[in-house]
């Protein structure tokens, strides 16, 4: 149980609920700011506003699986209010805080680093990462389908990154019956590649690998997809960046080509918000359970 810990969660996307349901199931009292647009109601759960939120009180701090933008912003689908988040105003928070987050970027690392709060980057972990992989994947045939006139089936995928995500795109698309090349920097993952069948070429080879590819998959949070890589990708490739934005593909050069590029982050929240909030939740859950432990210890 989480009875007595009070924690704000900050905007974020329809995963965030499951998130509010099972900390509230848990006793915990949550703050909730930028849900003043959501019609459901929680026991246990109040909505404020950022100013008027408790910061002394506050036993973590939740933002939403990005994080926030380059300057503090924070998304949130259930709200049209402006939100921002400061380094003021995480030096408020309770000394022994905790900020969670999916990912972070450059101010919000400096924020809650200047502030001295502890920061929880969930997608750092292999058990969050793989289990989102799932939504991801299934998000991504979506996709494929919807901007395509060809089947899967016999189709040439190529996928860049050879990470928790690229790994089970790279696998389930094989399943799928396509011919799969997957594009990687370590041996030890051009060694796996080819040991599960897969076409592997390096990284470095990149612009000498696209020519004959019907779809491109990046999964590398850096621009590897370059203007010179997409000289030479056929017109009719779809281009699918699952990479944190602003992604790792030249969107404006694609654009100039007509080829179609899709910047696609966060998809488990749009395709299965439920499984993934889940996946959030528990963990938090655990997370949190394990924080107040140290704190008696």
């Amino acid at each position: 149980m989480l009875t007595g810990i009070n924690a704000a969660i900050i905007g974020g996307d329809a995963r965030q609920l499951e998130v509010i349901r099972k900390l509230t199931e848990l006793d915990a009292h949550l703050y909730l700011v930028g849900f003043d647009q959501l019609d459901h109601g929680f026991t246990g759960a109040t909505k404020m506003d950022l100013d008027d939120l408790p910061l002394e009180e506050i036993d973590a701090l939740i933002l939403p699986v990005s994080g926030s933008g380059p300057k503090g912003e924070i998304d949130t689908i259930f709200s049209n209010q402006k939100i921002q988040i400061t380094e003021e105003m995480m030096s408020k928070l309770k000394e022994d805080c905790t900020v969670f987050s999916g990912i972070t970027n450059d101010y919000l690392t400096a924020c809650t680093s200047s502030a001295g709060k502890k920061h929880i980057k969930l997608f750092e972990r292999d058990d969050v990462a793989i289990y989102n992989a799932i939504p991801t994947v299934e998000g991504t045939i979506m996709m494929v389908i919807q901007h395509t006139d060809f089947t899967i089936h016999q189709s040439n995928i190529m996928v860049l990154g050879f990470g928790r995500v690229g790994f089970t795109v790279a696998r389930t698309f094989a399943n799928l019956g396509a011919n799969v090349s997957v594009g990687a920097r370590r041996s030890e993952h051009i060694a796996r590649i080819t040991e599960l069948g897969f076409k592997p070429f390096h990284l470095q080879d990149l612009e000498n690998e696209v020519s004959s590819i019907d779809v491109c998959i990046n999964t590398i949070p850096a621009q590897i997809i370059t203007s010179n890589v997409i000289s030479k990708i056929p017109s009719h490739t779809l281009i699918i960046d699952l990479a944190s934005k602003p992604g790792g593909t030249d969107f404006r050069f694609a654009e100039k080509r007509g080829i179609k590029a899709l910047l696609a982050p966060g998809l488990p929240g749009i395709v299965a918000p439920k499984t993934a909030g889940k996946i959030i939740a528990n963990v938090l859950t655990q997370l949190l359970i394990e924080e107040r432990n140290k704190g008696k210890g």
